[in-house]
């Protein structure tokens, strides 16, 4: 089968690798009909995040159509249209009981944490979607159907970035009358904030340094922007204008932010998980006893980690993957009674084999790529 594969870093490429198999009674094969990119599959061609081999199928937004199901799958059958969650979980250990299914106990034997689907071997060794097809293991937990009356372009981002924006709003206690900082305007960013308005918040800013994304904010969901290009000191700009901070800031950056000359040399030396310039702006951004959200992926420990800022200013912090599948079902029920629409962030549809461009366009702000969906 054709499929994206990780060739080293800043280098992806289409390739023909083996077709996968059943490997246990509770496995499933997808037949893919829409793959997407994800900002934290960055992450992985910017060499950021460790045990990733060349030749690893990446992707972890898949939704497809069941093409063969082992013996003891009883959630799904051959010929369902089902999106697949990114996190693997086996829905019997005490995380996934708790609904901490990014942390389930049976799902990475490379580590402590659970694992994601196309994220290297530090997170289960499990390849990706963005390719033909995909082994689904544990398919009576992840795997959910999808209506037939939903398209594939509604459906697909309840595979992480629905959720995953959903979550930081719920963990982050926004509620009616909230001022609510969102940093970063990517496609997480950007479902953040819709999640925050659907939530009522009575202020939200967002913050990002692309220009494109910032007016697709403004233009789409009338919120107030800041270009953190423009200030010397953001935080402090929006504790000015939000006298004294917002209730809740929620980080969707992560570690591929923008570093300083310092950061980069740490990051490449391994000394650091890459930048924390999106934390260093929340510590100012939110108000005393406030709460901030890091929903945006991050590695490695850091160093300067402005945890006195936190503290003394009686800050909580909430932070993680996402449970994805503990949030699919309300979600889903949203888009079917159309109260939520995700679709106005897809700014390209591509086929699997432009996949190396889609990667190219997406890394480097290009064509105002915000969201690209990937065909095979």
């Amino acid at each position: 089968m054709k499929a994206l594969v990780y060739e080293g870093i800043q280098e992806v490429n289409v390739k023909n690798v083996d077709d996968p198999k059943i490997e246990n009674h509770d496995d499933i094969i997808v037949k893919v009909t829409s793959t997407a990119i994800c900002g934290s599959d960055l992450h992985l061609v910017h060499g950021l995040i460790p045990n990733m081999p060349k030749g690893f199928v990446l992707g972890h937004e898949t939704m497809g159509i069941v093409e063969e199901a082992g013996k003891d799958v009883h959630k799904v059958k051959k010929g369902d249209r089902v999106i697949v969650p990114f996190p693997v979980a086996c829905g019997h250990c005490w995380y996934c009981q708790h609904d901490l299914y990014s942390q389930c106990d049976n799902s990475n034997d490379y580590g402590e944490i659970g694992g994601i689907f196309g994220y290297s071997n530090t997170l289960g060794g499990y390849a990706g979607g963005q390719a033909e097809y995909l082994r689904v293991p544990y398919a009576n937990v992840g795997p959910t159907k999808i209506p037939n009356q939903l398209s594939d372009e509604q459906a697909l981002f309840l595979t992480d970035i629905l959720p995953t924006s959903y979550w930081g709003v719920d963990i982050g206690g926004v509620k009616s009358g909230d001022t609510v900082v969102i940093l970063g305007c990517g496609p997480v960013g950007l479902l953040t904030i819709k999640w925050a308005a659907f939530r009522d918040a009575k202020r939200i800013i967002a913050v990002d340094r692309v220009g494109y994304r910032l007016k697709h904010a403004e233009d789409n969901y009338n919120v107030e922007v800041i270009n953190f290009e423009d200030y010397d000191n953001t935080g402090e700009y929006i504790k000015e204008i939000t006298n004294g901070g917002a209730d809740v800031v929620i980080d969707c950056v992560g570690l591929d932010g923008k570093m300083s000359t310092f950061e980069k040399i740490e990051t490449a030396l391994k000394l650091q998980g890459g930048s924390k310039s999106a934390i260093e702006i929340a510590t100012q951004a939110v108000r005393k006893g406030g709460t901030v959200v890091l929903v945006g992926v991050y590695g490695l420990r850091y160093n300067n980690f402005p945890l006195g800022d936190f503290f003394s200013r009686n800050i909580t912090l909430k932070m993680g993957q996402c449970p994805a599948q503990a949030y699919i079902d309300t979600i889903l029920k949203y888009i079917e009674e159309e109260k939520f629409d995700a679709t106005d962030i897809i700014t390209h549809k591509l086929s699997l084999d432009k996949g190396k461009h889609a990667y190219e366009i997406f890394d480097k702000k290009k064509d105002e790529c915000i969201k690209v969906i990937l065909k095979p």
